[in-house]
């Protein structure tokens, strides 16, 4: 009888979200791929950049660790390709850093695009005239160990989020959007849309055409607060 054939715990080699689709997105706001990908996909708002500048796109590298220990960073950091986007699971542990300027200085010369932890990071100044994009949940001066197992580019939930590896990461100042990468090509229309009409709606505004949005009165009909032919 033949074992059941195992996953190993590091995977090298996976399909990422297409660079012409990355290229794309990139010219979006995070809010919009959210609101597109029907408001989902948001990491918790605890992950933030430690600079608002900071933006990025690319596909996902996902590692799993132990609360404190970085050792399957490293190892994201071995097999990552220029233009990924290294996601870590780190637990929400705030305890210790989970990386530093060394290791942000490694991954800017690979090309990694960003790094997003759900944990604590150090070196913050360092970081920040790095330039490397980093999103993490807090800073802590302490170090991590780097001697227990993890798993790298399995499913991982970070910021209330499932991400697999190859999901396409959108990230600015308000935060860090994951879209599946196979619905991640189509969310590229109707992101098209929601920033035109957006911006029709607030040329309206700013002309005094319309000062509030149509669809009001049909909502606050709907929910009970106004009567049927009632308006405000």
């Amino acid at each position: 009888m033949n074992k059941p054939s195992s996953t190993p715990d590091v995977i090298r080699d996976f399909e990422r979200v297409h660079q012409s689709v990355v290229e794309l997105a990139a010219k979006f706001p995070s809010s919009i791929l959210a609101d597109v990908a029907g408001r989902r996909g948001a990491l918790h708002a605890r992950i933030s950049p430690l600079s608002p500048s900071m933006r990025f796109a690319g596909p996902a590298v996902t590692v799993e660790v132990r609360p404190g220990d970085n050792l399957m960073i490293h190892a994201a950091m071995a097999v990552a390709k220029p233009g990924d986007v290294i996601l870590v699971d780190g637990k929400g542990d705030l305890s210790s850093a989970l990386m530093g300027e060394i290791m942000c200085q490694q991954c800017a010369a690979i090309g990694v695009a960003a790094i997003v932890i759900d944990g604590a990071v150090r070196d913050s100044e360092a970081i920040r005239e790095l330039g490397l994009p980093m999103y993490a949940a807090g800073l802590n001066p302490n170090g991590p160990t780097k001697f227990v197992p993890g798993r790298l580019n399995h499913p991982i939930s970070i910021g209330g989020v499932t991400v697999h590896p190859g999901d396409l990461v959108v990230g600015d100042a308000d935060g860090v959007t994951v879209i599946e990468r196979e619905k991640a090509e189509a969310m590229l229309p109707l992101a098209e849309e929601k920033v035109a009409a957006e911006t029709k709606r607030i040329a309206d505004i700013k002309s005094r055409k319309a000062l509030r949005p149509a669809w009001l009165d049909g909502a606050l009909r709907a929910a009970g607060v106004i009567k049927d032919g009632e308006t405000l």
